[in-house]
Formats: structure tokens, C-alpha cells, sequence
């Protein structure tokens, strides 16, 4: 399943040399965590999530043939987990 994500990632963004992928064990299962270049995050997402999901379809569906657990995220460094959003610009007109 690693190559096919892999190649699927790779395809979708602008810079396929920044795509990394790590596995570890998590919740009786794997644990697929997808970093991509920041600015090709929302390529990976898709319009409401819907690229990121079909990803997932396909990995499971791979997965459950093989009798495995997969969950698939995507790390997005453009903003640290669970940190508040950035403050606004200050207005250019002060």
C-alpha cells in the first residue's frame, strides 16, 4: 500500500520530491501520516475534503484485502496542531 500512496501523492502535487510518508502502529492498525510541500496541502485535501477522502477509500479497500487497518492523515506544517490561528495583518492604512 505504501507504493500506491505513495504514487497517488506524488502525482497530485506540485513538488512530488517533498512527499514523504511515515508508518507507525497506532490503534491496532497502521497509522499513515502524508507530509507534502505546504503548498500543495490543499491539493492533497481536495475541494471539502474530497481528494483526501478518496485517498483513503483506496488505501482501505487495499488494506481490508490484505485483512489490515490503515488510517491516513495528512501533516500540515503550515500551522502546528492544536495552536490558535495566526493574528490578522495589521492594516496597512495605520
Amino acid at each position: 500500500m505504501e507504493p500506491l500512496l505513495t504514487y497517488l501523492a506524488k502525482a497530485l502535487v506540485d513538488q512530488p520530491d517533498q512527499v514523504t510518508l511515515r508508518i507507525s502502529e497506532a490503534d491496532g492498525g497502521q497509522l499513515y501520516e502524508l507530509k507534502v510541500a505546504p503548498e500543495d496541502v490543499g491539493k492533497v485535501i481536495g475541494r471539502d475534503g474530497r481528494t483526501v477522502n478518496a485517498l483513503r477509500t483506496l488505501i482501505n479497500a487495499a488494506a481490508q484485502k490484505q485483512g489490515q487497518k490503515v488510517r491516513l492523515e495528512i501533516l500540515d506544517d503550515r500551522r502546528a496542531p492544536g495552536s490558535p490561528p495566526a493574528p490578522p495583518a495589521p492594516d496597512a492604512a495605520q
